[in-house]
């Protein structure tokens, strides 16, 4: 089953939730030259402030501003942070770390589902990686242009979406694009690539875009969570019979997420990369 759900009762205080939302605004209303000091084009750099996807491989002008940020372990990324605004990484750090909590509790979930140890999955996730993007789409003054972000998946594990009050979020329904509108205090959860192949597809990563308003801006704080580059994926053995077979080779989060990244912004997902193959 393809999966995006909302969910209300995640125990992550409201105010934390509006101190997060109130730094992201106040970071992209800062002046362009404080704006900058972030900046880069980069992929690899792991704090980093930067415009639309890829340039290069774009087809369609994507319109969106986005901060990029590495956040577990925390004391390896914190000072490469914006400290403008003041309270940004001691509001940031205390989000990313209710939300990793979150997230353990959904993977145990999500492994009893499977029918495997309540710590499979957070077990094959190596040291684990944890990584946010805030995300700003300007209001946009011929909206039938521009996607704020193209169709995609998502080549990580899960992720733990906030938005705000505007809706944009769109998800692919029985072929049809759907808006997931906001409710507040609430998470949008995603499975992504790495749950397909360890659930051996059992739960589906979900394709999903973002489309812009022409009247309001819009924010909303993605958090990636994933396996570190030298976890092997695959399949487990638990889920894996005659009727069953492994649709996946192993492979490692590294040479997936080089992939993803390498090969633009198509609408294929890179899973079919990795299928294992068929030869007897």
């Amino acid at each position: 089953m393809h999966h995006c759900s909302q969910v209300k009762n995640h125990g992550i205080p409201e105010e934390m939730i509006g101190n997060v939302m109130n730094i992201a605004r106040q970071f992209f209303n800062l002046p362009a030259s404080e704006r900058l000091k972030n900046y880069s084009d980069d992929p690899t750099k792991n704090t980093r402030l930067s415009t639309s996807f890829n340039v290069k491989t774009e087809q369609i002008s994507s319109w969106r501003d986005f901060l990029r940020l590495h956040c577990y372990p925390l004391e390896d990324y914190i000072h490469e942070w914006p400290c403008n605004p003041p309270s940004f990484r001691r509001d940031v750090a205390e989000y990313c770390t209710s939300i990793r909590g979150l997230v353990l509790k959904l993977l145990e979930a999500i492994s009893e589902s499977l029918g495997l140890e309540r710590d499979h999955i957070d077990k094959n996730l190596g040291k684990h990686g944890q990584h946010m993007a805030m995300n700003y789409y300007p209001p946009c003054p011929q909206p039938e242009l521009t996607y704020g972000l193209p169709g995609h998946t998502d080549p990580n594990l899960i992720t733990i979406l906030l938005q705000d009050d505007v809706p944009g979020l769109q998800v692919l329904r029985n072929g049809k694009w759907t808006a997931v509108n906001p409710i507040p205090n609430t998470f949008i959860i995603n499975i992504g690539d790495q749950m397909q192949v360890l659930s051996n597809d059992r739960y589906k990563s979900v394709l999903h875009r973002a489309v812009v308003n022409c009247n309001k801006e819009r924010i909303s704080i993605p958090t990636f969570y994933c396996p570190s580059k030298d976890a092997v994926i695959g399949p487990p053995k638990e889920l894996i019979d005659d009727d069953h077979p492994a649709v996946y080779r192993d492979f490692t989060y590294g040479e997936y997420y080089e992939r993803f990244w390498n090969r633009g912004l198509v609408k294929e997902c890179c899973l079919d990369l990795f299928k294992a193959s068929t030869d007897s």
